[in-house]
């Protein structure tokens, strides 16, 4: 083989490799690729295709083209280069639109081509497609030693790319587990002694009421107000951590569950939950407000009711969602701000429902959250 032809497929190969595992963009990377092929066989275009489920072939990358790019265009699974990218057997002729092996399935975009050599791209447990060079009608043929060059140059090219695809799923392993364990984290600590430390300043803001200013117990009231919106922010933020992709909708029944174990550690029992009906089928848009209504309600319940039990009932049928949240504390104390309640309230009306709060002394209180299902 000509050292200065071997020489310069190394540097190919170790410069594909660098920008892969590297973690370049994966089109810039097979833009390289075709590239790189062109160059080694002197071609006039060189061509990156990815293999489909049902064997045909889509060009995902070209290099040379002088009309319009071909990328995007499918071949037949019968075509030469669907073969070789089966096969793991390379194909070259002197001219693809006579030769009775090629000429069948050639595209209209690639007729004023001729001399064509295909090699097989990936490895032989993953073979990826194949990467195809051309030369204009009545160039000279491609000679043995390129092809050879071409096809190891492919294999190495595709193994490359195979090792990076699995560095990349490692390394999204990793932060997946980063932001699971911060999220963990602040769920299970900040978010607890935040609740804590709010149901503190709230039971001080109402004892010794009368010995406290006005402006004094307003203060109180506010910092338990600013705590409660810190607490949403930081929930907010576990959910998207958890869910970083807001295009996909977080499991409605797990962040239920979530926010009534929440609920349970900090009243030191365990509130009772009933779900009924398909969760799944609740668009996204009143999932977040029903996960809204549901931690507010608790929210209330631990800060004023002084329970012994809880209910949480979540329905869902074809029309509708129904979300009730019943204690049989104290009922809404005199005086409190019912800022909580009010929220409820708005979040139900912008869903098109309503909510509905019964609250006594005698017989606890009970939310009613309804809205329906479109």
């Amino acid at each position: 083989m000509d050292p200065t032809l071997a020489a310069r497929a190394l540097s190919a190969s170790t410069e594909i490799a660098t920008a892969a595992l590297s973690g370049d963009d994966p089109e810039s990377v097979l833009s390289r690729v075709v590239a790189c092929a062109a160059e080694l066989a002197e071609a006039d275009l060189g061509l990156v295709m990815a293999r489909e489920e049902d064997g045909r072939l889509t060009i995902e990358a070209a290099h040379g083209h002088a009309g319009e790019s071909p990328v995007g265009l499918v071949l037949s699974p019968r075509s030469s280069a669907a073969r070789v990218a089966r096969s793991g057997i390379p194909v070259v002729v002197d001219d693809l639109t006579t030769d009775p092996r090629t000429s069948p399935f050639v595209p209209k975009d690639l007729w004023a081509y001729g001399p064509f050599a295909a090699a097989p791209f990936g490895t032989r447990e993953r073979r990826l497609g194949a990467l195809t060079v051309y030369r204009k009608k009545g160039a000279q043929p491609f000679a043995p030693v390129t092809v050879d060059v071409l096809t190891a140059f492919a294999a190495q090219a595709g193994l490359v790319l195979v090792l990076a695809e699995g560095s990349n799923a490692r390394q999204r392993i990793a932060i997946f587990e980063e932001r699971e364990r911060i999220a963990r984290n602040l769920h299970d600590v900040v978010v607890q002694r935040l609740y804590g430390a709010g149901m503190q300043l709230d039971l001080l803001a109402r004892r010794p009421a009368k010995r406290l200013a006005k402006t004094d117990a307003a203060r109180l009231a506010d910092a338990v107000d600013q705590l409660d919106t810190t607490i949403a922010e930081v929930r907010a933020t576990v959910r998207a951590l958890r869910n970083p992709d807001p295009t996909e909708p977080s499991d409605l029944a797990e962040s239920v569950r979530s926010e009534v174990d929440t609920a349970g550690e900090l009243l030191g029992f365990q509130p009772k939950l009933d779900v009924a009906g398909d969760l799944s089928a609740v668009p996204s848009h009143l999932a977040d407000h029903t996960r809204a209504a549901l931690r507010e309600a608790l929210s209330n319940v631990v800060r004023h009711s002084g329970a012994s039990w809880v209910t949480v009932r979540l329905l869902v049928d074809a029309k509708k969602l129904e979300l009730d949240v019943i204690d049989n504390g104290c009922g809404i104390p005199p005086g409190v701000s019912r800022r909580g309640l009010k929220h409820l309230e708005e979040r139900a009306e912008d869903a098109g429902g309503h909510c509905e709060v019964r609250s006594s002394a005698r017989a606890g209180t009970t939310v009613v959250w309804k809205v329906p299902l479109r």
